[in-house]
């Protein structure tokens, strides 16, 4: 299993300062929560744990079964899904799938079993020939979703992959992580909604670039005598 570990990480576009010195362990095997409001540095985190970025100090160490491993080791193991929509609006769910499975060069016995359980666990198998364009917005997340997790990662990066989804859809999906997080991926999930940092395994909050805490969750709030994450942000912006 893959682990990952940032030191002093900073990032800089120009004079605007992303993270500024950022370091927590992400633990091989469980659901880690990136929490903070828009401008806090975790799209920046992301695209820099997925190798889209160079900091401009600090670096992002990675791991494998506990010893030294290196990013392009683990790299055919990790599946990135941004927050914009990259899917085409014009292709149906099942010509997404076989548009993934040319670009991981998956093999068709692969490819048949691996669509057809997640096409189950994503309750899409009966959209096969609904277009992307047509679907739900959390129908196309999960179809975001199924296209990442077709190679069978052991590493994913989702960049608030529940943002601007309906309640009911936010659940099924949180449903869906935990069905991945009890087979052992190394998941990372950014959000701003502050219920769903207690759904994490751990959680890494981030204000305007810096890491205000880490830790299981109530640990975190515990440390902190706050009764909510949201106290924890208001503490923490009135630095």
């Amino acid at each position: 299993m893959f682990s990952i570990r940032t030191e002093g990480l900073r990032k800089q576009f120009g004079a605007v300062k992303a993270l500024d010195g950022v370091s927590f362990d992400l633990s091989a095997g469980l659901l880690h929560g990136l929490i903070g409001s828009d401008g806090a540095g975790k799209t920046t985190t992301l695209r820099l744990l997925a190798g889209l970025l160079r900091p401009s100090a600090g670096e992002v160490l990675y791991y494998r079964d506990g010893k030294d491993s290196s990013f392009a080791e683990m790299r055919p193991s990790l599946a990135y899904m941004p927050q914009q929509a990259s899917l085409y609006p014009d292709l149906s769910v099942g010509e997404h799938l076989e548009f993934f499975r040319e670009l991981y060069r998956l093999d068709a016995a692969t490819f048949t079993r691996r669509s057809g359980e997640l096409l189950e666990i994503t309750r899409l198998d009966k959209f096969r020939e609904r277009r992307a364009g047509k679907l739900s917005g959390g129908m196309y997340k999960k179809l975001g979703l199924m296209c990442a997790l077709l190679q069978s990662p052991s590493v994913l990066l989702l960049d608030e992959p529940t943002n601007g989804v309906d309640p009911i859809s936010r659940r099924e999906f949180w449903e869906l992580l935990y069905a991945l997080a009890a087979k052992k991926i190394l998941i990372i999930v950014s959000t701003a909604y502050m219920d769903e940092a207690e759904r994490c395994s751990r959680v890494h909050l981030l204000d305007r670039g810096r890491l205000l805490s880490s830790g299981e969750p109530r640990e975190v709030l515990k440390a902190a005598g706050a009764a909510s994450f949201e106290e924890i942000f208001i503490k923490g912006g009135g630095r």
